[in-house]
């Protein structure tokens, strides 16, 4: 598609943080181009993971519902580039679509809110911990068994109302999500990534595009985080073994120091009472395989019934 330096159109969910994270993406595009941003076009684009609230996305059709409606307009050529929080993607892109860049990185832990405890030592027993995401239910039930883990769905301002109005006595969030939107001081506690290990892509913003719009992947690198994408591929290539979706409690970490990446993996069962973890260190040059085998190790170890 022919197009100026200031045609892009930017797809994106329409949550306040999809549109701080588009706006980033855009000031920075601008930027590198040296156009105003106001020159960049967001579009907004209602996805089924929106739409649907009445129960949790594993009985609905997983991640792809967060993406689906956006890949579409990728691929009819409505938009130029999608915005996506990395760990919202799944496992595998349609054919023709593939991420061209990342930006920086944000923090990628794990922040406990709570209108009561400080803690989750703090709560106490049989407390209610609301959460969307298998993963976070799996750690938690691992580290307090004797807590109740129920859904709760929403965007992060949804669910900070929520936990205010009783819903649940604790949630978990991604910091990452609470710093972009300037929520950050209403953490109650913040995990360490070795207790409690986040989830593929968390922190990362990825921008996707055509495989065939060498234009646009042309404008985009100029944007891209080296190690952030690096990271995101070995967490991706990971969760791709294990055919990774919303009904899979899985966490992947990878940490990038110069040319070496250090991963941590780890597969669990929803309720936590079994887990497998994992760890990698190599070349960055190395990050897709080194994913690869971390994966095909846990997925061996664990055996074809653990997820069943």
């Amino acid at each position: 598609m022919a197009q100026s330096s200031t045609s892009l159109r930017i797809g994106t969910r329409g949550s306040p943080l999809a549109l701080v994270q588009a706006r980033e993406v855009r000031t920075q595009l601008a930027a590198a181009q040296g156009v105003q941003a106001d020159r960049i076009e967001l579009k907004i684009i209602r996805t089924s993971g929106d739409a649907i609230q009445d129960r949790p996305l594993a009985e609905a059709g997983g991640k792809g519902l967060f993406t689906k409606e956006i890949d579409e307009a990728l691929l009819s050529g409505d938009i130029d580039l999608a915005v996506h929080s990395a760990k919202d993607m799944p496992t595998g892109l349609p054919d023709g679509l593939m991420i061209a860049a990342c930006l920086k990185r944000e923090d990628a832990r794990d922040a406990l809110i709570s209108a009561k405890w400080r803690t989750l030592a703090d709560l106490p027993k049989g407390a209610i911990v609301g959460t969307a995401s298998l993963r976070r239910q799996a750690i938690v039930k691992r580290a307090r068994p004797d807590l109740e883990v129920v859904p709760l769905r929403g965007n992060v301002e949804t669910r900070l109302r929520k936990i205010e109005e009783g819903a649940a006595d604790a949630t978990l969030l991604a910091l990452a999500g609470l710093k972009r939107l300037g929520l950050a001081g209403r953490a109650t506690m913040i995990f360490s990534v070795e207790e409690f290990l986040p989830a593929v892509g968390q922190g990362a913003i990825a921008i996707v595009t055509r495989v065939d719009d060498a234009k646009t992947r042309a404008l985009l690198a100029a944007i891209d985080d080296e190690d952030t994408s690096i990271a995101l591929a070995t967490e991706r290539a990971f969760l791709g073994v294990l055919e990774g979706s919303c009904r899979t409690p899985i966490a992947g970490h990878a940490i990038i120091s110069g040319t070496r990446l250090r991963f941590r993996g780890l597969i669990a069962k929803p309720d936590g009472s079994a887990a497998f973890e994992t760890s990698r260190e190599g070349e960055c040059k190395d990050a897709a395989a080194l994913g690869v085998d971390a994966g095909g190790e846990l997925k061996r170890r664990a055996g074809p019934g653990f997820f069943g």
